[in-house]
């Protein structure tokens, strides 16, 4: 393992690399929050024209490949695979310098780092490790996450994209859906079913396949917001080697559990975790005053009520990643990160609407009130991403508080012998 720095000498040389490569921000655009100042875009999900994204992802790309070469893109990762083998403590210290400066948006990143990443990390053949991972996290390969499906969302195992075996290759056919940065993405994580006559849970396999190959098409979804973040993906005889499989034949389920994890780790512990972003309490009591309704001792209650979800979910939150850091295994509090950042975000859109009245329906230019409109048309594709909330709470329930598990059909019906009647 490779000489770790203290935390003070990576923070100095954190902020050399800044200081060569970015611009610092400066309090009187960059400062505390004010109200009718700045950018007045709430979207949950960025909705712009293709070819201003694909600049944008070129952008992003050369960031992260400043980073990586030096030394900076995979901090805690493994030296193998070009990463630094730091602490979490280091990666938080790069986060806060990293604050201070202006640099490129990189979400576009985020699905193929937070989840596709860890999952190849974990599952997938040494040779197929060391061709992504170093390119992912340098920025030259993005990846994306082939799962729902669209008779199987929220039921991922009952599933029917195909994966069958010609030799040394699978050929996939059938069709995914609601898959975000489809468009741009360079490879792909699948879940396909590849034996239909195992229960449902068993039959699956994972494989890694590469999105611009023939038999690949992807269709954009128009959304209720006006935009298409999401894509529809058919794969016509698609062939993958068996190289690129991710842990043995029929195993997927647990592949699929890994990503599942680290994508609602990545999702709750976001923005949602505590009061940045769309939960922003500079932004919410700015509002208040703005309207004059500081004062009023409803509004105040209802913006504490909001401040009080954003901070329970934060520690909760921190909790769950504390755990995975001290080297235990993920559990079900993931469940509960993700189902309280929707919660927290319907808390939002109801303490918006509320403040807003009618000029949350008309465009009438006024800063900070039709903009809102965009988030709250958002939420419902957040209360589907990454696991509805329904199924979230199934899990909980099930897995957490202990109750019966739910009748379905891969579950004995209290009321079977009632049916044969």
């Amino acid at each position: 393992m490779p000489d770790s720095p203290s935390l003070a000498e990576f923070e100095s040389e954190v902020t050399a690399f800044f200081d060569a490569n970015a611009e610092r921000k400066d309090e009187e655009h960059d400062g505390p929050f004010k109200w009718g100042q700045g950018k007045d875009d709430l979207s949950l999900f960025e909705e712009v024209d293709r070819d201003v994204e694909r600049e944008a992802i070129v952008a992003a790309q050369g960031w992260r490949a400043k980073r990586y070469d030096a030394g900076l893109g995979w901090i805690t990762g493994p030296a193998q695979y070009g990463g630094r083998e730091l602490s979490q403590a280091h990666e938080r210290v790069y986060n806060s310098v990293e604050g201070r400066y202006r640099v490129p948006p990189t979400s576009y990143f985020g699905i193929g780092l937070g989840m596709v990443a860890p999952t190849i990390l974990a599952h997938a053949q040494d040779h197929v490790k060391a061709r992504y991972l170093p390119k992912m996290y340098r920025g030259d390969v993005i990846g994306a996450q082939l799962f729902s499906e669209p008779g199987a969302g929220s039921d991922l195992a009952g599933l029917q994209t195909r994966a069958e075996r010609d030799g040394d290759e699978w050929v996939i056919n059938g069709q995914k859906v609601w898959t975000s940065g489809a468009q741009y993405a360079d490879i792909g994580e699948i879940i396909c079913r590849t034996d239909p006559d195992q229960p449902k849970h068993k039959g699956l396999t994972g494989f890694v396949i590469d999105m611009k190959a023939p038999g690949v098409e992807v269709r954009p979804l128009r959304q209720m917001t006006g935009g298409a973040s999401f894509n529809e993906v058919f794969f016509t005889d698609l062939r993958v080697p068996d190289d690129h499989r991710l842990g043995d034949v029929n195993a997927g389920w647990s592949v699929a559990l890994t990503t599942l994890l680290n994508e609602r780790a990545s999702i709750g512990a976001g923005s949602g975790g505590g009061m940045g972003g769309i939960g922003n309490a500079a932004r919410l009591i700015e509002m208040l005053r703005h309207f004059g309704l500081d004062r009023d001792p409803v509004f105040r209650q209802e913006l504490a009520k909001v401040y009080a979800g954003f901070q329970v979910a934060k520690w909760n939150n921190q909790r769950a990643m504390d755990k995975i850091k001290s080297g235990q295994a993920p559990g079900p509090e993931l469940s509960g990160a993700k189902l309280s950042l929707t919660k927290n975000m319907q808390a939002v859109s109801a303490f918006a609407a509320k403040v807003l009245g009618p000029r949350l329906m008309a465009d009438t230019g006024e800063w900070g009130t039709f903009s809102w409109a965009q988030f709250i048309c958002g939420v419902p594709g957040m209360r589907v991403a990454g696991g509805t909330d329904e199924v979230l709470r199934k899990i909980i329930g099930e897995q957490v508080l202990g109750l019966p598990k739910e009748p379905g059909i891969d579950t004995t019906s209290p009321f079977k012998d009632l049916l044969k009647n």
